[in-house]
């Protein structure tokens, strides 16, 4: 079956967006992404591409497909704003505390539990973002000077 989910470029499009081609780029980028890049790593991947397109480009673009909702913004407790494109179905993250890698994942037991203590509570549950922050459990995923 033929994926049908439009692409970022087509849902600026959408949105009225004017399409430059240094946005092109940006979204492209933005849509093959398999990790949650912050804007520097958006810059550098783009710029690799067009390097004609500077990092101001890169941070307006950036905001201009947050304020559209085309992009989610995540703040993973390392400082920087990270990206991803608006997911089709809901995920939730764990982020690796050594490395920084975030790993999606989806679990209807723990989506099932937050409907239910919403509704405990009186609510009824309209959205959600859950992240999760570990570290390995082996000590062979540590470097040795870090086994303490």
């Amino acid at each position: 079956m033929p994926d049908t989910t439009p692409s970022l470029e087509e849902l600026c499009v959408a949105k009225g967006m004017r399409m430059t081609e240094q946005r092109r780029i940006i979204a492209r980028v933005l849509q093959t992404s398999k990790d949650h890049p912050d804007t520097e790593e958006v810059y550098r991947r783009s710029s690799a591409i067009d390097d004609k397109i500077s990092i101001s480009t890169v941070y307006r673009t950036v905001k201009l497909f947050e304020d559209a909702g085309i992009i989610e913004r995540h703040e993973f407790g390392d400082g920087r704003s990270r990206y991803e494109t608006v997911p089709e179905e809901h995920h939730d993250h764990l982020i690796d505390l050594k490395t920084g890698k975030v790993i999606e994942f989806k679990n209807e037991e723990i989506e099932a539990l937050q409907d239910a203590i919403a509704e405990k509570l009186g609510y009824r549950l309209v959205d959600h973002r859950l992240e999760l922050y570990g570290v390995p459990l082996k000590s062979t995923d540590y470097p040795k000077d870090d086994q303490n």
